[in-house]
C-alpha cells in the first residue's frame, strides 16, 4: 500500500505558513492585550477567544460568504485582479490564521503578563528604548510562551477539519489537506488508509505535547 503525500505535504506547508503569520501578527496583539487599560480590551479578548467555543462549520461558513466572489473581501479582491481565495491555499491561510489565533495570542499575553513591570521599568532607567526592551528584557524571559505559541498553533492547524473544509473543500493537491484526505478515506470505506493516516496524527500530536512540556521544564532551569 503507497501513502499519498500530497496531503501530508499540503497539511505541514499550510500549517508552518499559519505559524509565521500567528507570530507576526499575534505576538503585537498579545503584547497589547498584556499592557493596555482600553475598555477594548474585553471585546477583542472575547473576538480572538471565539474560535474556542464556536463550530468550525461556523467560522468556516462566514469565511465562505467574505471570502467569495460576491463576498465583502472576496469581491473587491477579485475585481481588483486577484485570485479567487475561496478553495485555494491562500483561503486556507486565512481561515487557518483566524481559527488558531487564540492557540498563539493566550500563550503570548500570559507569557508577557508574568513579566511585570520591574524588569521593563529597570531597562527604561538604563535608557533602553521601548524596541530595546522588547528584545533585551522581554523576549528573553517569554521563551517558553513563544515556543509554545509556535507549537500549539502548528500542531492545531494540523488537525483542523471544519474551517478548511469549508473554505477550501477537497480538492487534490490544491486544498486537501490531512483531516480532509482522512474524512474522503473513511467515506470511500477505505479504513487502511484512513487508519494509517490517522495514526500518524495521533503519534504527531503526542510527540509534539511532550516536547512542548519537555522543552519548558529545561526553559524554567536556565531561565535568567
Amino acid at each position: 500500500m503507497t501513502i499519498d503525500w500530497a496531503p501530508i505535504v499540503l497539511t505541514l506547508r499550510l500549517a508552518t505558513t499559519t505559524t509565521v503569520v500567528l507570530l507576526v501578527l499575534g505576538t503585537p496583539l498579545a503584547w497589547w492585550l498584556s499592557r493596555t487599560a482600553s475598555r477594548l480590551r474585553t471585546p477583542i479578548e472575547a473576538v480572538v477567544a471565539l474560535p474556542l467555543v464556536l463550530p468550525p462549520t461556523v467560522l468556516g461558513f462566514y469565511l465562505l460568504v467574505v471570502l467569495g466572489p460576491h463576498g465583502a473581501i472576496g469581491g473587491p479582491w477579485e475585481a481588483a485582479g486577484g485570485d479567487r481565495l475561496v478553495f485555494s491555499f491562500p483561503g486556507l491561510v486565512i481561515g487557518s490564521v483566524l481559527y488558531s489565533l487564540p492557540f498563539v495570542v493566550q500563550p503570548l499575553r500570559n507569557g508577557f503578563m508574568a513579566i511585570g513591570s520591574g524588569p521593563l521599568e529597570a531597562a527604561a532607567t538604563l535608557g533602553a528604548s521601548p524596541l530595546d526592551r522588547f528584545v533585551t528584557v522581554v523576549l528573553p524571559l517569554t521563551r517558553s510562551a513563544f515556543l509554545t505559541a509556535a507549537t500549539l498553533g502548528f500542531a492545531h492547524t494540523v488537525g483542523e477539519f471544519g474551517v478548511v473544509l469549508m473554505v477550501g473543500g477537497s480538492i487534490p493537491g490544491r486544498t486537501q489537506v490531512l483531516s480532509i484526505a482522512i474524512y474522503d478515506h473513511v467515506e470511500l470505506l477505505e479504513y487502511t488508509q484512513a487508519h494509517l493516516l490517522s495514526a500518524g496524527m495521533l503519534l504527531f500530536s503526542f510527540v509534539v505535547l511532550v516536547a512542548v512540556y519537555s522543552a519548558n521544564r529545561r526553559l524554567e532551569h536556565v531561565a535568567p
